[in-house]
């Protein structure tokens, strides 16, 4: 059958601009802050989910949570897109995701000129591409001006159609989804995550790195907990790899995809030190962030959105290193946010990781969905950039850890433990949260069995008045057993859902598997 094209003629083609020959082409939707950074305002403010479809073919079929497209409809809408695009004037880019040998991805984008500032932002969070003229591995066509909002992807054709929205991160999710396959092919996996290491001191005065990724849904915390410096001290440190996607082959081995990071900046202030001085560079640029007449950056104004971002540069980020790979993924954690009866940590075997890893739950926030605050939600992996069957990425990592054993598991709760109408329950706190991962590093948490989950919960945390936060203490036993059954049916409703998911991962979260 024919294929998708992977080239943009046209008469009127820019053909790899400088990033200031990007920021002049942009300078139209400027508007430029007191640090002399740039600002933008996009039509769209988050990504179009719900208009985002996946092409299916032979080789590939959609998961459940996917839409899919016939390759047929996708291949008349191309053949429009490309009449459309004959006489406009176009920019093409050509960058690269990730610097390992063996695993990096030239990426070539072609957009209508009008719209600069998604290339100049995307140019920052990425690196230069040795030959320009190579055969592109990842091609994203982008064009903001079509009538309709439709983003269709062929995974397998590894060509990405971006029509109608002007959001930056269409842009850089689009190369980083087709990433993501790209390793699934190759037998690993890519996950929506952060990564970093904490170089910590152990209980026998040796030092040691650990290698931590951290998943987590928007609002738990994931970019907060990736940044932190959990106080430590030289010789004690943290590095900072990446905040978005990493991608593991079978070893282990994560490898890091951007050279920036892409912020959220509401309520940013310089008690968020970290990602605040970065912010503040001249070389930061924003998207939907309320800039005042004199250049002011008001980061607590939502006026525009609650979703207002910020792209900076890793080398202004404190706590970065000329490193964006991770040796080793030692230690992986879940993160989630519930209120009642989820301990601020848990420890978990394989099994129950990868059935977490498809949970992928939090709750609803007030910045959200404000009509489901406090409500369950759930995406596997964390990730609504996976492509294929779901079940197939918990398999996979079942697998993986299975076959490298010192990688181990936590599930970590930053909201709160004990809420009852009318209680809001005991709050656990960033210090919190942030105590608990480097002691964790420090393999100095001592553990029991969960008589309810079958996971390893802590009886003594270094630093932490873990006793003020078991969840038992706070309810009743028929009201603790109300609520255990009802999570455990939302649990197993989900895990159903996904046809091909080994009984072993579906079986962690039963009663009868626990010992």
């Amino acid at each position: 059958m024919e294929k998708l094209k992977r080239f943009v003629n046209t008469a009127h083609m820019i053909d790899n601009p400088s990033l200031e020959e990007l920021r002049k082409l942009a300078s139209h939707r400027e508007r430029t802050t007191k640090y002399g950074s740039a600002s933008y305002i996009s039509q769209m403010r988050n990504r179009s989910a719900k208009a985002t479809f996946i092409v299916h073919s032979r080789g590939f079929t959609p998961g459940v949570d996917q839409q899919g497209m016939a390759p047929e409809k996708a291949l008349a809408l191309a053949d429009q897109v490309h009449q459309f695009l004959k006489d406009k004037a176009m920019i093409r880019v050509d960058r690269q995701l990730c610097l390992h040998p063996s695993c990096r991805y030239h990426c070539r984008l072609y957009i209508t000129k009008n719209y600069a500032s998604i290339p100049f932002q995307w140019v920052n969070m990425t690196f230069g591409v040795k030959d320009k003229n190579a055969e592109p591995d990842f091609v994203s066509i982008y064009v903001p001006e079509w009538p309709e909002r439709i983003i269709f992807c062929h995974p397998e054709e590894k060509i990405t159609y971006i029509l109608g929205p002007d959001y930056f991160g269409e842009c850089k999710k689009s190369f980083l989804r087709k990433a993501m396959y790209a390793i699934k092919e190759k037998g690993g996996l890519g996950f929506h995550a952060g990564s970093k290491v904490l170089r910590v001191k152990t209980a026998s005065g040796e030092f040691k790195e650990v290698g931590f990724i951290l998943f987590g849904l928007s609002g738990t915390g994931k970019t907060t907990l990736t940044m932190h410096n959990h106080h430590l001290e030289e010789p004690e440190k943290v590095m900072i790899r990446q905040d978005d996607v990493v991608l593991m082959n079978e070893q282990g081995y994560c490898y890091g995809t951007e050279n920036g990071f892409y912020i959220k900046t509401e309520g940013l202030d310089e008690s968020q030190q970290v990602l605040y001085h970065a912010a503040i560079s001249p070389h930061a640029i924003f998207e939907n962030v309320k800039v005042l007449e004199d250049g002011t950056i008001d980061f607590n104004n939502v006026e525009l959105t609650s979703n207002g971002r910020g792209v900076i540069l890793r080398r202004e980020v404190i706590g970065t290193d000329d490193k964006i790979d991770l040796e080793r993924a030692n230690k992986i954690i879940f993160i989630t946010r519930r209120n009642d009866i989820l301990p601020p940590v848990a420890k978990l075997s394989a099994e129950q990781a990868a059935a977490y890893f498809m949970l992928g739950e939090s709750i609803e926030t007030s910045a959200g969905d404000p009509s489901k605050a406090g409500q369950s939600k759930r995406e596997v992996g964390t990730n609504p950039f996976i492509m294929g069957p779901e079940a197939e990425e918990g398999n996979r990592l079942l697998k993986i850890l299975k076959a490298n054993p010192d990688m181990q598991c936590y599930i970590l709760n930053t909201g709160a433990v004990g809420a009852q109408p009318g209680r809001q329950g005991k709050k656990i706190t960033i210090g919190i949260s942030t105590e608990i991962m480097k002691e964790i590093a420090r393999d100095t948490i001592q553990w029991a069995k969960d008589p309810d989950w079958g996971y390893l919960i802590p009886l003594e945390i270094p630093g932490v008045d873990i006793q003020a936060f078991l969840p038992k203490t706070y309810y009743d036993e028929q009201t603790y057993n109300r609520l255990v059954n009802q999570l455990r049916e939302e649990r197993r409703s989900w895990l159903n859902k996904y046809q091909g998911l080994q009984e072993e991962i579906i079986l962690a979260i039963e009663p009868q598997h626990q010992e």
